[in-house]
């Protein structure tokens, strides 16, 4: 152990505490004996809840970050890539399914994606929860395999290395024990440093704020896109923002087996709305970034006409094929009229949530869709950590669509047969909820407004 650094712990702890700003060697010291175990556990705790109460200034962000980033392996790739290696981050959304559409659609359009994702935390899984109900979908790739999808296909989506970021595996697992997740310092340096550890040239992030996200308000969402865009831009990737609406889910499953098979309509041309604008802006953005394209609107049309077109599919059945999936279930899924569930695995039962009268559906209120699966067999599911692929909501009715007297726009998918009750089984509350523009004005210096989406830029080296 290194006593003289054990030693320093404590009095950094208290500087934090006390409300003081650590100096670059505070920090590293700190990271470094996070990466090499040489500190307790209840130390870190202690210095994470400092960081929460007293937070971080713009440099010891940076810090945070760049130290966190080199506590493991950072990826190098080859001279031809310069300026196309990009990457998406969200934020979280239920039902946010667009990696498996955006990242088949960029490497259409010509980037590399070493799309690094993580798992569910909540009653849905994540990206690769999704991907993994996929038979034989493999999300554990060395990075010399990954180079050689990248090479071969242009996009992968895997999980996280053993050697990328090392100190953000420590302290993620810890922010979550500690209630310190929504620490904003913790946060940026946690998401840019895994993508910095990427070697990206481009990143476009989708912070969502709404009902069903971690910031409930557009400036606490503000605030984060903000950061991440600044120490993103500082640490040498071109980083760009958007600020997305998530009080519904998005498109109308929400499930890894269901959303799967939406990700796969949508590279067949048939999309929800809602999912093909994020999977255009986001990709729109991020060939905006690299130069490929003059401007947002050309990178926009740029992607969907790759995914409309069919190149997009191609690259997600190259992607499939690369990552382990056999030939025979890559044909049954992207042909034109597939039956999916030949291949993905489908629920045992299903329930319907009734409306109590006739209206127009403002919003799904998504925890009463929580609870529901909860009650279905969710709560046993997540207590063992292990997210259930035969688990999953379908949204039958669009929000803004009228809807009829015990007509059933929820359909339920579970392993038990039994049916809600209490909350669950109270059906739809018929809430007015605005689902307009979102006009925002930040210290970037370019801004528009997209629908429900308000992009934010901050243009590489202006910062």
């Amino acid at each position: 152990m290194y006593q003289a650094d054990m030693a320093s712990i404590p009095d950094i702890i208290k500087k934090k505490r006390d409300g003081g700003k650590l100096n670059n060697e505070e920090i590293k010291t700190f990271i470094q004996a996070v990466t090499t175990k040489d500190i307790q556990e209840c130390q870190i705790g202690a210095m994470l809840m400092s960081i929460w109460q007293k937070g971080m200034v713009s440099s010891e962000i940076e810090t945070l970050t760049r130290e966190m980033m080199s506590s493991g392996e950072v990826m190098s790739w080859p001279k031809e890539w310069a300026g196309h290696v990009v990457d998406k981050h969200s934020t979280g959304g239920v039902g946010d399914k667009v990696s498996l559409v955006l990242a088949p659609a960029l490497a259409a359009c010509g980037c590399k994606v070493p799309m690094i994702s993580g798992r569910g935390l909540a009653h849905t899984g994540g990206t690769l929860d999704k991907l993994e109900s996929i038979p034989g979908f493999n999300v554990h790739q060395s990075p010399e395999q990954v180079q050689k999808i990248l090479s071969s296909v242009g996009c992968c989506i895997v999980g996280q290395t053993e050697s990328l970021v090392p100190a953000d595996r420590v302290l993620y697992a810890l922010r979550d024990a500690t209630s310190t997740v929504d620490s904003l310092p913790l946060i940026t340096g946690s998401i840019i440093s895994k993508k910095g550890a990427e070697s990206l040239c481009a990143l476009v992030l989708d912070v969502k704020f709404g009902r069903a996200a971690l910031y409930k308000d557009l400036d606490s969402a503000k605030e984060l896109a903000q950061s991440l865009v600044t120490v993103g831009n500082r640490l040498g990737m071109r980083t760009g923002a958007v600020l997305s609406r998530m009080d519904t889910t998005i498109g109308r499953c929400v499930g890894n087996s269901l959303e799967v098979v939406e990700s796969l309509e949508t590279l067949k041309g048939n999309g929800p709305e809602d999912l093909m604008e994020l999977v255009t802006t986001l990709g729109g953005i991020l060939l905006m970034l690299t130069g490929l394209v003059s401007g947002l609107s050309e990178g926009s049309r740029r992607i969907s006409e790759a995914v409309i077109g069919g190149a997009a599919l191609s690259k997600f059945q190259a992607m499939m094929e690369a990552q382990g999936v056999a030939k025979e279930a890559i044909q049954s899924l992207c042909s034109t009229h597939s039956d999916y569930f030949s291949v993905l695995k489908k629920s045992e039962h299903q329930t319907e949530l009734k409306t109590p009268k006739d209206g127009k559906k403002n919003y799904y209120d998504l925890d009463v869709v929580k609870n529901s699966l909860n009650q279905l067999g969710a709560v046993a599911e997540l207590a063992s950590c292990s997210v259930s692929l035969f688990l999953n909501s379908e949204f039958r009715v669009s929000v803004g669509k009228p809807i009829a007297d015990r007509d059933a726009p929820i359909r339920l998918g579970h392993k038990v047969s039994r049916k809600p009750d209490g909350p669950g089984a109270k059906a739809l509350d018929f809430r007015t909820s605005s689902h307009g523009s979102v006009t925002t004005k930040t210290k970037a210096n370019v801004s528009w407004t997209i629908g429900s989406i308000a992009i934010v830029l901050v243009p590489f080296g202006q910062v």
